[in-house]
């Protein structure tokens, strides 16, 4: 299981399911407006449009932000709990989450709609990644992987070697010389050099779970997992796999890449790492509020991290 999806299920309050009348079908249930949903709730992912911030979690809550310290809740059409959201320029945007959900806007994250939703399936996705308005790729537990090319309209299962042995996929993203990467359960890493159409596996440097990623370089990348295991190489080409001394265990959720070319972490008991040095040194960033983390985005000099106590505006000094 996933760490996004293992923090969302611990606190997940199950939704009542409406059902369509004279039909079994399962129908998504709006999400309730809630004071605590304004950067309170438990969050899992959150992203810079350009315009504004907007970060996702349970219940299907979405929250925005212009400056990262007021959050206001915005109406979803679902209950389900959000893992993931992408936004490949101020307007458009996805999210993605438990039953399958996928959902998208077209207002910078002021409205939803569904594009997907199967909770027949019983498997969340756990990341989303859109390289333009029309393609984007939904990954998920048990392999899941899903493409789109005309904006979400339809969506496709991948049929790809990398899913045959269904290993959790927790997170995907493209790298600075634009190589696709996946890093997932049990050491589960993959690249695509053609925009995700085809994948091949990556020998791993650690043999348990990888839970994101990060572009270092032209080509390099970071990789983050459990009991505070973080790699890094240069050339995603040809690796050679550095670990990265963070002196815990804590296992880490979340990482970026920051406009300095370094990096920020984030993790169970809310651990805050900041790079220099070429990923060489780490800084521990302060972190009032002490709860775990899932994700980090910088804006404007600062971090903003999300997890169990909502949104936290982080000063980056």
């Amino acid at each position: 299981m996933g760490i996004r999806q293992w923090i969302g299920a611990a606190a997940l309050t199950l939704p009542l399911l409406a059902q369509a009348q004279g039909s079994t079908e399962i129908q998504p249930l709006a999400a309730e407006m809630m004071p605590l949903a304004q950067g309170k709730s438990l969050l899992l992912d959150v992203v810079d449009t350009g315009k504004r911030l907007v970060a996702v979690g349970e219940r299907g809550h979405i929250v925005g932000s212009l400056d990262g310290k007021s959050w206001v809740q915005v109406p979803t059409p679902t209950r389900s709990t959000l893992t993931a959201v992408s936004f490949p320029d101020a307007s458009n945007g996805w999210a993605v989450g438990h039953d399958a959900v996928i959902l998208r806007s077209r207002d910078g994250g002021r409205s939803w709609i569904i594009q997907h939703f199967a909770p027949e399936f019983e498997k969340p996705f756990l990341d989303v990644l859109f390289l333009n308005p029309k393609h984007g790729i939904a990954v998920g537990a048990y392999s899941l992987m899903y493409v789109t090319h005309d904006g979400g309209d339809t969506w496709e299962e991948l049929d790809t070697e990398i899913r045959e042995d269904e290993w959790h996929f927790n997170a995907i993203a493209r790298l600075n010389n634009g190589n696709l990467f996946i890093v997932g359960e049990s050491g589960t890493l993959a690249m695509s050099s053609d925009e995700g159409e085809t994948w091949e596996s990556l020998d791993s440097p650690y043999s348990s779970s990888m839970f994101d990623l990060a572009p270092v370089g032209e080509s390099g990348v970071l990789i983050v997992g459990l009991r505070g295991n973080a790699f890094m190489t240069d050339d995603v080409n040809d690796p050679d796999w550095r670990q990265i001394d963070l002196g815990s265990e804590n296992s880490l959720i979340g990482a970026t890449q920051l406009s300095t070319g370094e990096a920020a972490m984030v993790g169970i008991n809310g651990v805050i790492y900041k790079t220099s040095g070429g990923l060489r040194d780490i800084e521990v960033l302060d972190n009032p509020a002490g709860i775990t983390l899932a994700a980090v985005q910088e804006v404007k000099g600062a971090l903003i991290v999300v997890g169990e106590a909502g949104a936290q505006f982080i000063q980056n000094n």
